[in-house]
């Protein structure tokens, strides 16, 4: 039921400069996998093969790396290192990679709106490839997917962050859609408020399932005092007009969008290798 994936992948990621004047931020490695590619192996995982990516100028690296690379492959062909390109191969074998540019970095709201071409008139899943995400069974997408097949509706993840850091997520107000489960129906959201005006400290992170009508809804919402289209004011649009339900994440994420967070995830996964 929902067969495509979007990733937006067009931002300048400035906090990582130098290291990404040339080098998509979403290519920056955690270990030896690009933070793309843990993506890609979670929508994979819901059993979701098309993969609509939103690009930008200088992202070549992107399209590059989901592609097959014949001279290094017959360089490592019948040598000890010949298996250390079997992960990305199965998942180019597995998945069809279509791609679509962001012409001028407008805010979420723009880069979903940038994919209709890509997404069609059907529901799709969004992982924000900056969420990093660790869990134990096949992920937040493939859960997600499996409430969307029940309610129909958009589907959003949360995760509970201190009430002080409200200023850096889109936060929820909702009430619990059935006892003794991680589902809220969302009654209401407010994109990066501060924490006196909070009106939870439940927090959107970087995984959706939405609907088509998304796109008709952006075209409408005007942009912030920086310009941007918030997809949070979409979603806030389809709250009020129908239901939209938030899905308590379990487990651990790292805001690889952050110098901070990268080296915590880096840190993380080195010693889960070493365990």
């Amino acid at each position: 039921m929902i067969n495509k994936c979007l990733f937006p992948a067009a931002g300048y990621g400035t906090r990582f400069l130098p290291a990404t004047k040339a080098v998509p931020k979403e290519m920056l490695p955690v270990l030896t996998k690009p933070l793309l590619q843990y993506g890609v192996e979670e929508a994979l995982l819901a059993g979701i093969s098309n993969m609509a990516i939103i690009t930008g100028r200088g992202k070549r690296a992107i399209e590059d790396h989901f592609d097959n690379a014949f001279e290094l492959e017959s360089q490592l062909i019948e040598t000890s290192k010949e298996h250390l390109l079997k992960e990305i191969k199965e998942i180019i074998a597995s998945s069809t990679f279509t791609y679509v540019r962001q012409n001028k970095m407008l805010g979420l709201g723009d880069a979903i709106l940038t994919g209709k071409p890509l997404i069609g008139n059907e529901p799709f899943a969004v992982i924000l490839a900056d969420d990093l995400c660790d869990y134990s069974d096949k992920g937040i997408i493939a859960n997600m997917v499996k409430i969307y097949k029940k309610y129909k509706c958009p589907i959003i993840a949360i995760e509970e962050v201190p009430i002080e850091k409200t200023q850096k997520y889109g936060v929820i107000s909702g009430k619990i859609l059935e006892e003794n489960s991680d589902l809220y129906e969302v009654m209401d959201m407010v994109e990066k408020p501060s924490p006196e005006k909070a009106p939870s400290n439940m927090a959107i992170i970087g995984r959706y399932i939405l609907t088509p009508d998304i796109f008709d809804i952006l075209k409408t919402i005007k942009p912030d005092s920086n310009g941007e289209i918030q997809l949070t004011d979409a979603l806030r649009v389809q709250a009020r007009n129908k239901k939209v339900i938030a899905y308590k994440f379990k487990g651990t994420r790292f805001d690889c969008g952050t110098v901070k967070g990268y080296l915590d995830a880096s840190n993380y996964f080195a010693k889960k290798i070493s365990l």
